[in-house]
């Protein structure tokens, strides 16, 4: 499971990183450029990701991580169940956003 404080210390790591409202919603960005969000209502992460990454840790875990259903999942927006997914496959998945 991930908690949050370790969703936000790792994703507030990144240069330039920052954290803002989006929506219902809070984004964790770089010069402006969503990577990653949080809903804490449904305890899940959206990471961008790319096209392998997004295919790899999709495969890995269908349960954990898998597209968003629309176009966005198919221009890599990935959805993840932090209460799930292992810490460090949730950091590796960050970084690679």
């Amino acid at each position: 499971m991930v908690a949050i404080e370790d969703f936000r210390k790792i994703a507030l790591s990144f240069p330039n990183a920052t954290e803002e409202p989006h929506f219902e919603k809070t984004s964790f960005r770089i010069k402006k450029k969503i990577f990653a969000t949080f809903d804490e209502k449904n305890n899940q992460a959206v990471l961008k990701l790319n096209e392998i990454d997004q295919s790899v840790f999709c495969s890995s875990s269908d349960k954990i991580f898998y597209p968003i259903p629309n176009k966005w999942g198919k221009q890599g927006w990935t959805i993840v169940e932090l209460s799930r997914a292992r810490p460090e496959m949730f950091e590796d998945a960050l970084i690679r956003s």
